[in-house]
């Protein structure tokens, strides 16, 4: 029922998100309001929506960075709300996994729609089977995002909270390049300034935790100039 969907609407106006937040909650939804984009990502790590409705000129940090961390560990519809109407930011936003675009000025009508149509769809996918969570890799590496637990040989990593969320991270991306920064912002979920040290560091020591040599990795490996990836093989 609607009424058990937790939306989370990011709009830096507080006028534009009183009349929204008012009309959602008519509309029987529940409604968590942030102001900045990292109050924005400090909420979605700590709660469970199951829509987001995201601005992009935000302070602190901006709807599309915002975007690309909550795509990175969750399929819920992100529906950008914004008052650009350059094809290259709709473009931008879509390609960073939005589900769809809606330009200001826009009615209430409309956007009601729009959420209930991307609420259908994210309900019929949610009740599809799913695969298991558990994920196993080569030289004996296990992972379960669902409780957090990290095994290497079937004994248990004693990992520290940003290691683990680090590791998480890199492995449920496989492949994929990530740079300091992105790494910093999404685990720490601040910008990420004059931080880079502090995930060397954290590297540094997941990477002992997991018996990982920097210069023959079999997990994590060192992209010089741009950042780490996996590249752990996976077998389940």
């Amino acid at each position: 029922m609607k009424d058990k969907d937790n939306i989370l609407l990011v709009e830096d106006d507080p006028e534009i998100a009183r009349i929204l937040l008012d009309h959602l909650r008519r509309e029987g939804y529940a409604v968590t309001w942030a102001s900045s984009g990292l109050e924005s990502w400090e909420d979605f790590r700590n709660g469970e929506y199951q829509l987001v409705l995201l601005d992009l000129m935000l302070p602190e940090m901006d709807g599309f960075t915002v975007c690309k961390h909550v795509r990175l560990i969750s399929d819920v519809p992100v529906l950008i709300m914004s008052a650009r109407t350059q094809e290259e930011s709709k473009l931008k936003g879509l390609g960073l996994g939005a589900d769809d675009y809606i330009t200001k000025p826009f009615s209430l009508a409309e956007l009601t729609a729009r959420v209930e149509a991307h609420l259908s769809r994210y309900r019929r996918y949610q009740g599809s089977p799913s695969p298991s969570v558990l994920q196993l890799y080569n030289d004996g590496l296990s992972i379960h995002p669902l409780n957090q637990q990290v095994r290497l040989n079937g004994a248990d990593l004693q990992l520290t909270g940003k290691e683990r969320a680090l590791l998480m991270l890199l492995a449920s991306n496989q492949g994929r390049v990530f740079t300091k920064t992105e790494i910093y912002e999404h685990v720490w979920g601040q910008p990420a300034e004059e931080n880079s040290g502090t995930v060397t560091v954290h590297i540094k020591s997941l990477r002992a935790k997991l018996g990982d040599e920097p210069h023959q990795p079999r997990w994590i490996e060192t992209v010089w100039g741009s950042g780490y990836r996996f590249i752990g093989e996976r077998i389940k």
